[in-house]
């Protein structure tokens, strides 16, 4: 009995102390602040995720872009050029050729069975 008076006091004193109310209102700033708010750290690692995922996508496109000027500076300069493009991209050809396109998909081999023939 005398051990739950002791605890009892103690609990009061800290109840009552300056420093536990401060300790109290800093702890719940803290935790709205760095999680339930919309400028919070939670946010802020999510933003910092988002930029860099955008920076790298931004030089990927950059990099699209300087290859593609270039092609079409080399179209500009080299008639040769169109021609290579037309015959790799769109299967466009001379008179006196033929294209065979390859491909390199991967289909399953269906195999050979009619109603009629059977396989011996």
């Amino acid at each position: 009995m005398k051990l739950l008076v002791n605890i009892k006091a103690y609990v009061l004193r800290v109840w009552h102390s300056v420093f536990f109310k401060y300790a109290v209102v800093t702890i719940a700033g803290v935790l709205l602040v760095g999680f339930l708010d919309e400028n919070s750290l939670w946010s802020h690692i999510k933003n910092l995720q988002r930029i860099n995922d955008l920076t790298e996508e931004k030089e990927k496109y950059n990099a699209d872009f300087e290859r593609d000027q270039a092609q079409i500076k080399e179209l500009d300069k080299n008639p040769k050029a169109i021609e290579k493009i037309a015959r790799e991209r769109y299967f466009m050809k001379s008179d006196d050729e033929d294209i065979f396109v390859l491909s390199d998909d991967e289909r399953e081999a269906k195999p050979l069975e009619s109603s009629n023939e059977t396989i011996e």
